[in-house]
């Protein structure tokens, strides 16, 4: 297989059984041992917010192979947004075929034409096939602490 039998696509409100497929592949990857979905007034919810941005790999048999979830945030002192990327997972049978890379690109594109300068995402120190990889996409390290505040 190679990234050119292979779609990227913007979900979007029509897209609300796609993205709970995503969302479960997603949690796949990662590991979670009982994968869940939101319901679907809610995946609706997110996919309707223009600042959630929801891109699905797709194969040539419709199957979701991966896809990434990032968040647009508008920025106070300047006219220009930024770009989290919160979760970025291509299914371990998928991996090492470019996959992620052309995830990343697409997004990319997707920030060149939205006015949106800076792309960023955080990889755990554990997670060193993660940090492999975005440093292998041309990504600039920092070193930064994360803090977590538990609100309910």
């Amino acid at each position: 297989m190679t990234t050119a039998t292979i779609k990227i696509k913007r979900l979007g409100i029509a897209d609300a059984i796609v993205a709970q497929k995503l969302f479960l592949t997603l949690q796949e990857v990662f590991g979670v041992k009982e994968p869940t979905t939101a319901e679907e007034a809610y995946v609706l919810q997110l996919l309707s917010n223009p600042a959630f941005i929801c891109m699905a790999a797709i194969n040539n048999n419709d199957e979701v192979v991966g896809g990434l979830t990032a968040y647009e945030l508008p920025m106070y002192y300047a006219s220009y947004s930024e770009c989290y990327i919160y979760d970025l997972g291509v299914k371990t049978t998928f991996q090492r075929m470019g996959i992620g890379r052309l995830l990343i690109a697409t997004l990319k594109e997707y920030c060149n034409v939205n006015n949106i300068k800076t792309m960023f995402v955080e990889a755990q120190e554990e997670d060193v096939h993660a940090i492999e990889f975005y440093r292998s996409t041309g990504a600039n390290e920092e070193q930064v602490h994360h803090f977590n505040y538990e609100c309910k």
